[in-house]
């Protein structure tokens, strides 16, 4: 685990009704169509603006805003397994995987979280966001009753699935610098074929690993209980995939 806090950055304009639209333009646009810039991110790497303070985490690229600690957990080599935003007493986990061209997944995946969370006794609600449909449950944890607010953004050819956690995930309006870290994220998709809904790649910039290595064997920092909810396979580490096919999709 490596922790590490990123000062400075600027703030984002924000168009709520932009913001919310981008979640429907992938199904409403024809196959070879070029979707619109947003004017506010997560950005594609093609059209994020320049002259920004970036932690670049390969695949994810997250700006530096005051007050807002990056947590990234890393194996040996430097893949980068979970990255948590964490400020106060509120979280983010993210996770960015490989969506088609033509169409977002988001839909699909919150079926299936929420059908997972089901099973496991947990009820989920829809609800209407800053961008688009989300789901909001409560879970049981060792210490108590968490609330979980998942967010689903739908890019060209990746999706950026979000994990709020604390306060945030039950009044959106307080998630201050998270929601700017969130506006100012820049995803980097690569250009080769994968599989729909496989984790794009995540790995800690050389200087970084170099110093996680120097790490091993002193104890690591730990990830408070608080940003690690159990969730049954389809929670923040990455979305439930479908079943094994002879013919995998790819994009």
């Amino acid at each position: 685990m490596f922790s590490r806090r990123r000062e400075g950055g600027g703030r984002h304009a924000r168009d709520n009704s932009q913001r919310r639209a981008r979640s429907e333009q992938y199904n409403e646009q024809p196959a070879d169509a070029e979707p619109a810039v947003p004017s506010v991110g997560p950005y594609d790497v093609a059209d994020a603006p320049d002259g920004v303070q970036r932690l670049d985490l390969g695949s994810l690229k997250i700006p530096a805003i005051d007050g807002v600690e990056v947590r990234v957990q890393a194996n040996p080599d430097g893949v980068v397994q979970q990255i948590v935003l964490v400020h106060g007493e509120n979280a983010l986990q993210l996770g960015v995987f490989a969506a088609p061209r033509s169409e977002g997944i988001w839909d699909e995946v919150r079926a299936e979280i929420r059908k997972s969370l089901f099973d496991d006794g947990v009820a989920a609600e829809e609800v209407s966001g800053e961008f688009g449909v989300e789901l909001r449950a409560r879970v049981r944890t060792p210490d108590g009753l968490t609330d979980l607010r998942f967010v689903g953004i739908d890019g060209p050819r990746w999706m950026v699935r979000c994990v709020f956690q604390g306060g945030v995930a039950v009044d959106p309006t307080t998630a201050g610098p998270l929601a700017e870290c969130l506006h100012g994220l820049v995803v980097d998709r690569g250009h080769e074929a994968k599989p729909v809904r496989e984790p794009l790649p995540l790995r800690l910039p050389k200087e970084l690993a170099d110093q996680a290595q120097a790490q091993q064997g002193a104890p690591a920092p730990e990830t408070p209980d608080n940003v690690s909810p159990p969730v049954n396979g389809s929670g923040p580490s990455q979305p439930p995939r479908r079943k094994p096919s002879p013919r995998p999709r790819r994009t």
